[in-house]
Parts: C-alpha cells; sequence; structure tokens
C-alpha cells in the first residue's frame, strides 16, 4: 500500500479545525484508501476508538439507500451515540449522493442535498467531518458559497514519481521507463503484464471516466466525438490548441462538422472529472495572460499511453506532462509562457516573434522558470532550448529539466541543469 504521505500530512494537519476537508481528484488515484485507510489507521494509532469513526462508501450498492440526504443524515446521527466523545464522519465519493424534494416546505423548488447534510453535522461541536468526491461540480462556485468558506480542499493526484520510486521493487534504472509508460494510477502496479496493465487502463478510462462525462451531462449521440476529442489531445501534449482550433481541424481533418462552443463544454467536462488539466499562457514581459491558445495536459500519463494503445511514446512531450503534474502536485501555479522580442527578417525589416517558456511557475512570491528537454549536449540544442530564459531579464530562478541523468550544474547565465528523476525525487529543487 503507498503511504501518500503529503496528503496524509494535509489531513493530520487539518484535524479537528472546524471546516469540513473535501477530498477530490481523479477516480481510483487513491482517495478512499487515504481516508479509509491511511487516515483512520493514523486515528486509531493516536487513540481514537473504533465506534468513534462513522465511514460511509456512497459508490457502494449496499449502500445505495443513503443517497437520500434525508437518510443519510439520520444514519450517521443515529450512529453518534455518547455526546462526550468526539466523532469522525468519512463520507466516500459523496457525489452519489441525490438532491431530493424537500419534504418540509410547501415549495416545488425547494430541495435538500449533501451540503445541507454536512453543514449540519458542522453545527455539532463533537464533530469532524471529511468527504470524498470524484467529480469537480460538487466543488462548484454555488457549493462552495454554501459551504461558507467553511471547507479544505485536498486535491488527490495519482503516484508521483517520488512515490512509485520509493515503492518499486524492480532495478531502480529501470523505473523511469515503467512510470512513463504506465503512469501513477496505483492499482496497475498490482498487475504483473502488459497485457493486463493496458487492458486495465483502457477499461478505466472507457467504463469510468467517459461512462461518468456521458451519464452526468445527458450526452446520448456525442460518444465517438468525445473519443476522437480524447485522441487528439492525447496525440498532440504539448501543443497549443483551443476550441476554434479544434473545430477547424475536425471539419478539415475528418469532415465533422461541430462548433466551437461544443467543443469548449467537453473540454470543461473533462476538466470537471479531473482526467485533463489545462494551463494558460502567460506573457512574460507584458505580465498579462493570453487566454487562447491554451495547453492541455493528461493528469495521468498511463491514461494517455492506454488511449493511444501505446503507440506514440515520444518522451519529450510526456516527460513534459509529467513535469506538469508534478508541479501541480506540489500546490503550485503553472502556466505556459511566452516570451516576445523584436528581430530582423532576411529583407532586415522589423519582426516581433516569440518564444516560449515551457513553465512559469509561481507560489507566493516565489517564481520559477522552467525548461523540458531531452538533451543539451549538443551547443545548438542548448542556445535553442535557453534562448527565451535568456530573453528574461529578472532575478528568478532559471532551470532546464534534462532526461539525462548527471549532476546538477549552472551554466555561465546561472541557469541550473537537473536531471527529470532527480527535479521529481527532490521537492527542495524549487
Amino acid at each position: 500500500m503507498y503511504q501518500r504521505k503529503q496528503y496524509l500530512n494535509e489531513l493530520i494537519s487539518k484535524k479537528d479545525n472546524g471546516r469540513v476537508k473535501i477530498i477530490t481528484g481523479l477516480r481510483r488515484s487513491g482517495k478512499s484508501v487515504l481516508l479509509l485507510k491511511l487516515y483512520r489507521g493514523w486515528l486509531l494509532s493516536q487513540g481514537i476508538q473504533k465506534d468513534q469513526i462513522v465511514s460511509l462508501s456512497l459508490d457502494v450498492v449496499a449502500n445505495a439507500t443513503y443517497r437520500d440526504p434525508i437518510k443519510l443524515d439520520r444514519y450517521i446521527r443515529s450512529q453518534m451515540h455518547d455526546s462526550t466523545k468526539r466523532y469522525y464522519i468519512f463520507l466516500d465519493e459523496i457525489q452519489f449522493v441525490s438532491d431530493v424534494p424537500n419534504p418540509y416546505v410547501n415549495n416545488p423548488n425547494a430541495r435538500i442535498t449533501f451540503v445541507d447534510v454536512v453543514l449540519g453535522l458542522m453545527q455539532m461541536e463533537n464533530v469532524d467531518v471529511y468527504i470524498t468526491g470524484s467529480n469537480s461540480n460538487m466543488l462548484s462556485s454555488d457549493i462552495l458559497t454554501q459551504f461558507r468558506d467553511r471547507g479544505d480542499e485536498i486535491r488527490v493526484y495519482p503516484l508521483s514519481y517520488a512515490e512509485f520510486y520509493e515503492n518499486y521493487e524492480g532495478d531502480k534504472r529501470d523505473a523511469w521507463q515503467e512510470y512513463y509508460t504506465y503512469g501513477g494510477m496505483p492499482y496497475v502496479y498490482s498487475l504483473k503484464t502488459h497485457e493486463e496493465r493496458s487492458e486495465y487502463l483502457k477499461d478505466l478510462l472507457e467504463r469510468t471516466y467517459i461512462k461518468d462525462v456521458l451519464e452526468r451531462h445527458s450526452i446520448k449521440n456525442s460518444k465517438e466525438i468525445l473519443d476522437v476529442l480524447l485522441d487528439v489531445l492525447a496525440s498532440s501534449i504539448g501543443s497549443l490548441t483551443n476550441p476554434n482550433k479544434l473545430s477547424h481541424a475536425f471539419k478539415s481533418d475528418r469532415g465533422i462538422q461541430i462548433n466551437s462552443d461544443t467543443f469548449a463544454k467537453y473540454l470543461g467536462y473533462f476538466e470537471d472529472s479531473f482526467l485533463l488539466s489545462k494551463a494558460l499562457r502567460y506573457d512574460v514581459k507584458g505580465k498579462k495572460y493570453i487566454h487562447t491558445p491554451s495547453k492541455y495536459y493528461y493528469t495521468d500519463l498511463g491514461l494517455r499511453n492506454a488511449r493511444l494503445s501505446f503507440r506514440q511514446m515520444e518522451e519529450n512531450h510526456i516527460m513534459e506532462n509529467i513535469l506538469y503534474n508534478d508541479l501541480k502536485r506540489r500546490g503550485m501555479d503553472v502556466d505556459v509562457g511566452v516570451v516576445e522580442y523584436n528581430t530582423k527578417d532576411p529583407q532586415d525589416k522589423n519582426v516581433r516573434k516569440q518564444l516560449e517558456v515551457d513553465f512559469v511557475v509561481n507560489q507566493g512570491e516565489k517564481r520559477i522558470y522552467i525548461q523540458s528537454a531531452l538533451s543539451v549536449d549538443d551547443f545548438k540544442k542548448r542556445e535553442q532550448e535557453i534562448a527565451s530564459l535568456l530573453r528574461i531579464h529578472d532575478s528568478f530562478e532559471k532551470i532546464v529539466v534534462i532526461k539525462d541523468y548527471r549532476k546538477p550544474w549552472r551554466d555561465d547565465h546561472g541557469i541550473l541543469y537537473v536531471g527529470v528523476e532527480q527535479f521529481l525525487l527532490d521537492n527542495d529543487i524549487v
């Protein structure tokens, strides 16, 4: 069992803080294990008794009756027998709880939701509430408003490379290749063969994530479009796109007419399900966002690779996606950087060009510029990779992450070069 120390420590630090702890993330990424096994085990080790922990897994059919919020509330309260004890309430996959009409008021529009249940429990001084959910719709602005700033979100990602590496039982020299092939879904590493892992990841994508999107948004006749969209995004990680470009590409390449607003909705659905993450472009010199086009990254590379039947395994793009996920996992704001500059064309005319910084990383007052490159051994390749960094004239850290394993070093410009495995295993580098 992976120990998920980062998230366990987050929960421990928020214990008994008077706020509901909301654990979110991609389904099957380990939220339930974190709450129901790891955190529960920690509580028991601290002297909390078993009868002080009330837990329900709401995605289990045996608990389907408690998807009615009124019945859920009654059950939880019935388990708290002693007002002198402190109770810890664990509600796993709470998005399965339905909205129901309020039977106590004469208003057909009045509804009772899981938010009402949670807010009611939080009124009790001897209760600490924890919920998990795989759908960011449960964290919409309306629901957050109803929590009245009384909730703390803990976002759980698939296994980081550091978590995977710590538990890897094979030759450590093979760890990187295995991770960038199969990603970070914990269960995949209990399977032994490529065929088993491939089948599991494909099935997970098809029967869980895509099915969730179709059912949640009542999509009837667009399954094929969603499939193609996921394929296109999987094939082009690290490339800029937007709904308009997708609309034109579908029409010209596939003869499919879909307007950009529809693509914007579909992209939003996959972001809401935590399957994809969107990185905005940021004009470093102009200090402003360029809202289109953007980049989309897969939250788990195993799912991305399985989507393409492990055919397109370009390590440079996969490495960029892994770095993006790890920076997000560390709690950082990550944008795609743009550096504009003036130069001359072959006719000696003034032209304005753009260079890209793979990641502009912000955390509080700290900023870091990061380039991802397989290799910089060739002088021309190195100059190409750092061209954008050399045109940024502030004093923030600049890092080039390379595939090769080598001792970190700085060039004459003060740019730090570090191997990708070293970068992923050492949080102190950034």
